[in-house]
């Protein structure tokens, strides 16, 4: 047993997303980490099977960015960002717009991606009104989308305990239907069926009038939710509806980001520019709180109108690209490139996507999807106890040495790009291995 003190009360800290009961009775405690591999209080190895928390694209104790961090903190520890500045900030904006897509040109910082969904929505209503379209506040979501928890985001997001305890959403917001249909079951990369579900779009501005809608945000690839992948053709088909009727088009990549897809961003992957990206997550490598919103010029230039001494946008956050964060933002891109890591995570996709589907047939697969470096598992319910089963295997998994995430009774995985084949077998055999366990 590692020497490592451990807490002997859990009362005080109220955790996130969490069965906090069912933690508090047998906790599962995370001491270090190095690599592909998470180490617990009781001195085992837990191999990464989710990148942390979809973030830690690069694996963990990545030495440019510790180094990093540590030569920020005694350099400089915090600049103000409103009507200051600092180096680095401008520096990590300029290296963000240089992986983006074409036409991405502008980087407003943010601490997460919950904050950078609620900065997208906010530029895209303020950007129509700048261009003296008022009347465009609406905004559009999808079914079984996630955009992170604050108002804005549980208002267009689609999954529903995210939604039902808070009261009234946003007003104004619609949604498009979810991509996941039944003829697409087992299927490899993008499915064949659902181009068509993009259309629905069309009904809503029939609806509510192109005039009223401001814009549409969607997931290219909808993470939390369970792994849903865009049919073919329908992202593009959405691109081009949007820019028909004057609408913009967010794509949240907070997930998909920095890599997950075998390209910096899923916009590139999938050959379609949206008008924002909201990133987070990888762009740390998880280490420090960070996002950002990533804009065309044209978006950009709207507000840089009247007397040059006035504020052009009334929003940004005490933390907006503050120095630490933004030493481990220009550490982490630089081991992407040093390490060649999108391009590696392309290589491998493959082979990740035959393990991923070697788990149909074992026992309650109902379904096996991936994208990229992105797998799931989609298992039959326990009748009237839903969860149960997907978080048992959960439970499982971490005993025998794997980390795995569920949302409902689905199991999603994310490995850091660094992850060999090795890992690969492992992860899959083990959690083949704790499935056929499932009762």
């Amino acid at each position: 047993m590692l020497d490592r003190p451990t807490p002997n009360d859990l009362r005080a800290f109220w955790m996130p997303f969490t069965a906090n009961r069912q933690f508090k009775s047998a906790p599962r405690m995370l001491v270090a980490a190095n690599g592909m591999h998470y180490t617990t209080s009781d001195g085992r190895q837990v191999l990464d099977g989710t990148a942390g928390l979809w973030c830690c694209n690069a694996g963990h104790a990545r030495p440019l960015i510790t180094e990093a961090i540590q030569k920020q903190v005694t350099e400089l520890d915090y600049a103000p960002a409103f009507q200051m500045g600092h180096p680095k900030a401008f520096e990590l904006a300029n290296r963000l717009v240089d992986l983006a897509p074409d036409g991405m040109d502008h980087a407003f910082f943010t601490n997460s991606g919950s904050e950078s969904v609620e900065t997208a929505l906010k530029i895209a209503i303020a950007y129509h009104r700048a261009l003296g379209n008022g009347t465009r506040t609406r905004l559009i979501g999808r079914e079984r989308g996630y955009h992170g928890v604050n108002f804005g985001g549980i208002s267009v997001g689609g999954i529903v305990n995210n939604r039902r305890h808070f009261g009234a959403m946003l007003a104004g917001v619609d949604h498009l239907p979810h991509t996941h249909l039944p003829e697409n079951q087992w299927s490899r990369g993008q499915p064949e069926h659902g181009m068509h579900l993009a259309d629905d779009l069309e009904r809503m501005v029939a609806l509510h009038g192109a005039d009223t809608i401001a814009a549409v945000i969607v997931e290219p690839v909808a993470g939390s939710t369970g792994v849903l992948i865009p049919p073919k053709g329908y992202l593009q088909r959405l691109r081009e509806l949007t820019r028909k009727h004057g609408i913009l088009l967010i794509f949240d990549e907070v997930i998909t980001g920095f890599g997950r897809l075998g390209s910096a961003f899923a916009a590139q992957h999938f050959d379609v520019t949206p008008d924002m990206i909201t990133c987070a997550k990888g762009l740390t490598n998880g280490v420090i709180p960070m996002g950002a919103v990533l804009t065309t010029a044209d978006i950009h230039d709207a507000f840089m109108q009247g007397p040059e001494n006035l504020i052009e946008l009334f929003h940004g956050y005490t933390y907006s690209g503050s120095p630490i964060a933004s030493a481990a933002g220009l550490a982490t891109l630089e081991t992407y490139k040093q390490d060649d890591l999108f391009a590696r995570a392309h290589d491998i996709a493959p082979y990740w996507e035959d393990a991923v589907h070697s788990l149909k047939g074992h026992r309650h697969v109902i379904d096996t999807r991936n994208m990229g470096l992105i797998g799931a598992v989609e298992l039959e319910p326990i009748a009237g106890k839903p969860t149960e089963r997907a978080f048992n295997a959960f439970l499982r998994a971490y005993e025998k040495g794997i980390l795995i995430r569920t949302t409902g009774d689905i199991i999603a995985m994310s490995p850091p790009l660094i992850i060999e084949k090795s890992h690969i077998d492992q992860l899959i055999g083990t959690l083949a291995e704790v499935l056929d366990t499932l009762e």
